[in-house]
């Protein structure tokens, strides 16, 4: 991993200031900023042309960040958003998850209650999250363009807009499976990587 560590150290500092970046993950390549930097999330937005009806999802390094982020009991052991996590991350499954109250993120969407979580399968963003905190990010392109998966066509797609772009290598994978876990039963709010099947049966009580 040291051919990683200086551009690494780049994306942290950036992140840090609350500027934008590129960064690889287990799917395709994403755009990302710390939520907790004032203007950062906005900043996001307007390089991606995202609308902000359309909510940012926040990446994290591991169970701990995720549980930081949701409402109190949102993962407790015995709900079927944790034994998701449990079985499925890191990989490419987001858990939507009633968000703690407070948390005064500005996330974008029209339900400032929720919160769209996922622990990819991708060393750099585990050594990113674990540096700076969980990332709300999105695809790395723009909105209602097809994504984009090397880190050299990130940097040429959005050119000064970002502070740092992290070569990951190809980045080609299928999008993630999105899951609604606030309501009494599961919702698929996009099929992705994962198949609704195993969804359902992992999320079922045991």
């Amino acid at each position: 991993m040291s051919r990683w560590r200086e551009p690494v150290v780049a994306a942290v500092d950036a992140l840090r200031a609350g500027q934008v970046v590129g960064v690889p993950t287990d799917t395709v390549y994403g755009v990302a900023v710390d939520p907790a930097r004032p203007g950062a999330t906005d900043a996001l937005f307007a390089v991606k042309e995202r609308p902000r009806s359309v909510s940012l999802p926040v990446l994290v390094a591991g169970l701990d960040q995720a549980v930081a982020v949701a409402a109190d009991g949102a993962l407790a052991p015995t709900t079927a958003a944790r034994r998701l996590a449990d079985a499925l991350w890191p990989g490419g499954l987001t858990l939507v998850v009633a968000r703690r109250p407070g948390l005064g993120w500005d996330l974008g969407g029209d339900d400032d209650r929720t919160v769209g979580l996922r622990c990819p399968d991708q060393a750099i963003i585990h050594r990113l999250c674990a540096a700076v905190g969980p990332l709300a990010t999105t695809s790395a392109n723009r909105h209602g363009q097809p994504p984009l998966t090397t880190a050299a066509a990130v940097a040429a797609a959005f050119g000064d807009h970002l502070a740092v772009v992290v070569d990951g290598g190809t980045c080609d994978g299928v999008p993630s499976t999105v899951v609604d876990c606030t309501g009494p039963t599961l919702r698929c709010l996009r099929q992705g990587t994962v198949p609704w099947e195993t969804v359902q049966q992992l999320g079922a009580a045991s």
